[in-house]
């Protein structure tokens, strides 16, 4: 039986660890014989990284809805030639940040409104939306100081903006427990990447699903549907999701998976 293709994103503010664990959850895909597509926005395409540029380390009076529209742009053209494709040959696609990054920064910190983000991400991707979203979280202030590198635009935002992103990452994760895992991210490289191994196990090697037969493989941008309607908290997930989550999980709705410690673990990049 040929694979079906899972699409997994990893969200969090500026320095939560994202690539770090990317890369460990890539090795462990690979491990079990899986194509796995490793990609980011903005800059998963050519066309990305000048976007990248343009939107991190651009002109300072670009403003709110121009940033916006750039990164919906991205978005539109990275499903078209690099993520739907990749979900169409059964690869596993692991996103560095999608739509749920628009919501948190444009829709809620740059006060441009949830529903409309939602709704311009939507018709921008033609409804695809993955399967399972790791939220890595931390304080604002935390993530900030593990980067040694000058700040870019969106990091020399105030704690207040910061703090806003990381609230309605929280109430999005709240909205969506089975599509959002929350993970501790305070941690060290090895204790986050546990807890996330975990979700991975349980959803891909557990229960009633394999990674091969997982009912919960996104739709891709051809079948998805072009509707922009998707509330705020995105209640209209795609059907097979829903399915999944109709077969029961022994996994708890989104929460902080670990009490946040006082060590701040390992450094590393965003």
């Amino acid at each position: 039986m040929a694979a079906r293709g899972v699409f997994i994103t990893f969200e969090g503010g500026d320095g939560s660890g994202k690539s770090t664990q990317i890369q460990s959850v890539r090795d462990w895909f690979e491990s079990r014989g899986r194509e796995v597509i490793v990609t980011r926005e903005p800059g998963g395409t050519e066309l990305g990284t000048e976007i990248r540029r343009l939107v991190q380390n651009g002109p300072e009076d670009v403003d709110a809805r121009t940033e916006a529209l750039l990164y919906a742009a991205d978005r539109a053209y990275h499903v078209a030639t690099v993520i739907a494709p990749a979900l169409e040959r059964g690869a596993v696609v692991l996103g560095d940040r999608y739509i749920d990054s628009s919501l948190a920064y444009q829709g809620a910190a740059r006060s441009l409104g949830v529903d409309e983000i939602a709704s311009l991400s939507a018709w921008a991707t033609r409804g695809l939306y993955p399967s399972l979203t790791f939220l890595l979280d931390l304080p604002p202030e935390v993530g900030l100081h593990r980067h040694t590198d000058a700040p870019d635009r969106m990091e020399r935002e105030s704690m207040d903006f910061h703090e806003r992103v990381r609230h309605e990452y929280l109430r999005l994760a709240d909205a969506e427990p089975d599509r959002i895992v929350v993970i501790d991210a305070v941690g060290t490289i090895d204790e986050v990447f546990s807890e996330i191994r975990g979700v991975l196990v349980e959803r891909f090697e557990g229960g009633s699903v394999t990674i091969d037969e997982a009912d919960d493989a996104p739709l891709s941008a051809q079948e998805a549907p072009a509707s922009s309607e998707r509330p705020a908290s995105l209640e209209a997930a795609d059907k097979p999701r829903e399915k999944s989550a109709d077969k029961g999980s022994s996994r708890k709705p989104a929460t902080m998976v670990g009490a946040l410690g006082e060590s701040q673990g390992a450094l590393w990049d965003e």
